[in-house]
């Protein structure tokens, strides 16, 4: 009968999403577990070097402990962890959301209201790099690592969603970059688990590398270690209000410039060809277009510098490359503050801020791909209005593109305008100047990290904005770290009536 139907649907459907929320909040509360884990290693560096902050680590670690040992025992699910598609929007969600409100807890000890050090913890995780802490000379070293260590986490687990989660959900156009990887996520097999550590252990590699490079060309080791971790997660924390600039070695940025290209490139790049395959950076269209644009620019911008303010071309050319490459692959680094250029170079940088590395890096913004399938889109339909009755067939690294990418593309795009035209003028309700709110939003949204303007450009931080600001500005920074759609999803109605 359809009414004892009805009635007997009703119970195992709300059964089930009983168990597919324990499964999101026990995950959650394992998280919560790892990150009190994390603390350790700040509350080591204070004990060694007596900076007398390791109390304020100690009892952080302990609240995080306890409330995400509470969520998981809570909410152990007893048949086993069981997720939907459904359930992974809302659980990547929930974790980039929650996580920044645990790892504010050592932040407030060092003086920062719960506004300020929640915006610094998501600064720090979605490796945006935007700061409100001054004083970085002299601040307590196991903070600084602190800082250094979300960004090099994040960077982690922005690649393995990037590679494994996003394709799966289909965010942005991501579905073409489908592998065998996120098949097997959907699959919940233990292949993915495997490509995830080839993953991890690449990454842990470069950084490894970074720092024993940085250590030798100068870098003390604490700064060496902090900076490799930040670099290759193109997150930008530095350990000195200077920025990089507080290192006057030329070696030390042509090698920051290379890692931060290295973080911006896919990747499962890095796992084929350690497992066999050396061509598969060139074999990857996103890879040839990223570096082709960033040389480009380069070149071009070094070569007007050097017009417009003479002096020796190896000085304006290790100026370019290193800000033009901090600010393409969004790690935020500043060597100079590049306003000072005039207002052509502050022009390019606001669009440069735009670009980002490729998909399945740690780089954030629009990505060079959506750029290139904006492009394949654009002259298909000039060439369908020159010809009605030709056939056109859009290509993207010699395979015929998917229907449904260029739509996502353009939807995403689409989005990005109207999330950057709102999130400004909320921002200009709070009182700040146009440049400001808008370029907040630009470089929030796109995980760049400094923005321009006398406040928040190269030389300032966000400590001047208020309290409501920077809240927007986070929200701004995980929808941006996200691909806005799987967090926007959870606003339609319909999503909740699946």
């Amino acid at each position: 009968m359809p009414g004892a139907g009805a009635d007997d649907d009703g119970p195992r459907h709300w059964g089930r999403l009983l168990l597919n929320l324990q499964s999101i909040f026990y995950i959650v509360g394992m998280l919560w577990c790892g990150l009190a884990g994390l603390m350790l290693v700040p509350i080591l560096i204070d004990l060694v070097t007596i900076d007398g902050f390791a109390v304020g680590f100690l009892e952080s670690m302990l609240v995080v402990l306890a409330l995400g040992g509470l969520l998981v025992i809570a909410s152990r699910p007893r048949q086993g962890i069981s997720l939907r598609l459904r359930d992974a929007f809302v659980l990547t969600s929930l974790a980039w959301a929650s996580l920044p409100a645990a790892a504010a807890l050592p932040f407030l000890f060092y003086g920062l209201d719960y506004s300020d050090a929640y915006f610094e913890a998501m600064s720090g995780l979605t490796t945006t790099g935007s700061t409100v802490i001054a004083g970085l000379d002299t601040a307590d070293r196991g903070l600084l690592f602190w800082r250094s260590l979300l960004q090099w986490m994040g960077g982690a687990g922005i690649i393995l969603m990037a590679i494994m989660l996003l394709p799966f959900l289909r965010v942005g156009g991501m579905q073409l970059f489908r592998t065998e990887s996120s098949d097997q996520f959907e699959k919940a097999v233990p292949r993915a688990v495997q490509f995830g550590a080839w993953i991890f252990s690449v990454y842990a590699g470069l950084t490894v590398i970074a720092a024993l490079t940085y250590k030798i060309l100068g870098m003390s080791d604490f700064d060496a270690i902090c900076h490799a971790m930040t670099t290759l997660s193109t997150g930008g924390y530095s350990t000195h209000d200077a920025s990089f600039g507080y290192f006057e070695e030329p070696a030390l940025h042509w090698a920051a410039s290379l890692f931060m290209i290295a973080g911006a490139l896919p990747f499962a790049a890095y796992v084929h060809a350690l497992r066999g395959r050396p061509d598969a950076f060139y074999k990857d269209p996103q890879v040839r277009g990223f570096l082709a644009v960033v040389f480009g620019v380069c070149a071009l911008f070094t070569l007007w510098l050097w017009l417009t303010e003479g002096g020796d071309p190896t000085v304006a050319a290790r100026l370019v490359v290193f800000n033009v490459v901090s600010i393409v692959t969004t790690t935020g680094y500043a060597t100079t503050d590049y306003q000072l250029w005039g207002s052509f170079a502050v022009t390019a940088f606001l669009f440069l801020m735009f670009m980002g590395g490729c998909a399945g890096s740690t780089s954030g913004a629009v990505k060079t791909y959506r750029i290139q399938i904006l492009a394949i889109t654009v002259v298909g339909q000039i060439r369908r209005l020159s010809s009605v009755h030709r056939v056109h067939v859009p290509q993207y690294g010699g395979q015929r593109l998917p229907a449904d990418v260029p739509v996502s593309v353009l939807a995403f795009l689409a989005a990005y305008v109207v999330v950057i035209a709102f999130g400004s003028l909320l921002l200009s309700m709070t009182g700040l100047d146009m440049v400001t709110s808008v370029t907040a939003t630009i470089t929030a949204l796109t995980n760049v990290g400094p923005g321009l303007g006398s406040i928040i450009g190269p030389a300032g931080n966000f400590v001047p904005l208020s309290d409501t600001a920077k809240w927007l500005l986070s929200a701004a920074m995980m929808l941006g770290r996200l691909e806005l759609f799987t967090v926007l999803v959870l606003l339609d109605p319909e999503f909740w009536r699946n």
